[in-house]
């Protein structure tokens, strides 16, 4: 079992930056594809970045290319998002979740085993 919980998120202005943390326990995660996900409210939960086993390979969604930032540091059992140039349509609950080791990664919430708790983000214009 690996636990996953989440912090940093806030509210921030339009152009602003956050970095949310992922501190995992119960298991080490350099086995785990890590991901980020999000859930905006009447909203279906939507992929976001994930990093393979050694931190070298990343992936993210369209929308958040060249703005967000995904890193894993595995001797802290830690994954990180670095957000920056935010726009209110980042608004969401943040999700950090832990797949199988698996490259392409997957976008899809089910394929992942582990889920945290979530922490906002909250963006205003």
């Amino acid at each position: 079992q690996v636990q996953l919980v989440e912090s940093g998120g806030g509210l921030v202005q339009a152009g602003g930056s956050l970095r949310l943390s992922c501190a995992a326990s119960g298991r080490t995660i350099v086995t785990y594809t890590m991901g980020w996900f999000r859930q905006a409210p009447g909203k279906d939960r939507e992929f976001v970045a994930a990093i393979y086993l050694t931190g070298r390979n990343t992936y993210y969604v369209d929308s958040v290319k060249g703005r967000f930032t995904i890193s894993r540091d595995n001797a802290k059992n830690a994954v990180y998002l670095q957000m920056d140039s935010l726009r209110p349509e980042d608004t969401a609950a943040y999700y950090c979740a832990a797949d199988r080791a698996r490259w392409p990664p997957s976008s899809t919430p089910g394929e992942y085993d582990y889920w945290g708790q979530g922490t906002q983000v909250t963006v205003s214009s």
